[in-house]
């Protein structure tokens, strides 16, 4: 018994998406004996990106039906059947993700569509699902929708069961997950540890660091470090034999203490952040027209940023979304290479400027409020967030734009001058990555308190 899924999220960061749609087909080798569709309310925001692609956006899944909710029917749908789905590692770490929120152990074995292709259907110029169903004649509607998917998923499945005539293939794709047994030094590491937000040290027996991380969950964080199957978390696995801690309380002050702890230390397993933490950037120019334009481009430390993300589409994103938050144009955005109006000019949500209908001193003073908000260039402010203790909190301090450290205070110190805020500050190093945790923290969170001098 097979159990056809596709699954529709918000996008985001690995392992905090949440699932938008879901579509299942109980298929039996031969016809579908039961179905399960729904939207779902992910509890947290569509990336613009996404809901442009899917065209679900938080206003229809406003009075959906929360996961908990729907929890019980998909394990009773999946019941003694094999996950079938195309890319099903997504699929299925999605659906593992919304189950470990809510502390059960979801369990299945898969087979992914996109193997079994390419497996059966050899040679073919590209697997994404579109594209295969057009080059094998399969109908499909409401693409990227979940349920158009599944059926979609379904009739490959048919006909990829039809050309596996021995049926060993099948059989050699169905992933099984291994039940892993802890070495009781592990074990004991992990149950030494907190459940609070900080930064962790992983230590070889001489006491040198081999990997420092951050996390929300330390022991959570360090308990899927001992428990996965890559080949870097096998390695440290061997190598561990002790993990310390700083409790931050703060996301934020995990972020930056992290990033200054990689570059001091160099821990051996620490690849990803010994370079730069971002690859693309938000830059202006003035164009002969007179117009600010603004473009997304490769980060170049020659160049000043407005704003530095880590990869184009976290870029473009943002960039949508400044469009419709500022009333820009796409032409001078550069979302819509066009020599005549942009599209959005078409449907009047562009004032123009794009042909020279509206004058240049009024749009850029849009495209400047931009800028000022998303630049610390000569501002001075402080970030304030969670404390370690209840009755605590934590000070970020960013000095005519340059970042110069944190602190801790009880809550009843006041604030009052930027040199009493100097007093409990523990200086820290400012660099274009500890600016860019900093404006990508800023962006995703919009409610975090800020005082300005």
């Amino acid at each position: 018994m097979y159990a056809i899924i596709d699954i529709e999220t918000t996008g985001g960061k690995y392992n905090e998406e949440g699932i938008t749609e879901i579509a299942i087909h109980k298929y039996d080798g031969h016809q579908v004996v039961d179905t399960f569709i729904s939207l779902l309310n992910p509890e947290r925001e569509i990336q613009p990106f996404v809901a442009n692609l899917t065209g679900i956006n938080n206003n229809m899944l406003r009075n959906a039906p929360k996961f908990y909710e729907v929890a019980k029917r998909i394990v009773e749908i999946t019941a003694d059947c094999i996950i079938v789905a195309h890319n099903a590692n997504f699929d299925y770490r999605i659906l593992r993700t919304e189950f470990r929120r809510l502390s059960f152990d979801y369990e299945r074995q898969t087979l992914c569509t996109v193997e079994l292709s390419k497996k059966l259907i050899p040679n073919l110029e590209s697997y994404k699902l579109g594209r295969l169903c057009r080059k094998l004649g399969i109908p499909v509607t409401d693409r990227h929708r979940a349920n158009g998917d599944a059926i979609a998923t379904v009739k490959l499945f048919k006909l990829l069961l039809d050309k596996d005539v021995q049926k060993t293939i099948i059989t050699e794709a169905i992933r099984r997950e291994p039940k892993y047994q802890l070495d009781p030094k592990l074990i004991n590491i992990i149950e030494s540890l907190p459940t609070a937000t900080g930064v962790y040290y992983m230590h070889k027996a001489n006491g040198k660091i081999i990997y420092i991380g951050k996390s929300k969950n330390i022991k959570k964080r360090i308990n899927q470090h001992f428990t996965s199957t890559s080949p870097k978390a096998t390695k440290m696995q061997l190598q561990v034999a002790a993990v310390t801690y700083e409790t931050t309380g703060s996301e934020l002050v995990a972020l930056l203490k992290e990033s200054e702890e990689i570059k001091r230390n160099k821990p051996i397993y620490n690849t990803a952040l010994k370079r730069t933490l971002f690859s693309y950037a938000l830059y202006s120019f003035v164009d002969t027209e007179g117009y600010i334009n603004l473009r997304i481009d490769k980060a170049d430390g020659r160049k000043k940023p407005i704003t530095t993300f880590t990869n184009r589409q976290s870029a473009k994103s943002f960039l949508f979304n400044a469009l419709e938050k500022y009333t820009l144009c796409q032409k001078l955005t550069g979302l819509h290479p066009t020599k005549k109006n942009c599209f959005n000019y078409t449907i009047k949500a562009c004032n123009g400027a794009c042909i020279g209908i509206e004058p240049p001193e009024l749009y850029n003073k849009r495209v400047q409020q931009l800028i000022q908000h998303n630049s610390f260039e000569n501002k001075s402010f402080v970030i304030v967030d969670s404390g370690r203790q209840t009755d605590e909190r934590c000070a970020i301090l960013i000095e005519n734009g340059i970042f110069k450290g944190i602190g801790y205070y009880n809550l009843n110190f006041q604030l009052n001058t930027l040199e009493m805020i100097k007093t409990i500050i523990t200086p820290m190093e400012n660099n274009r990555d500890v600016q860019h945790i900093l404006k990508n923290y800023l962006r995703k969170n919009k409610r975090t308190k800020i005082i300005r001098f």
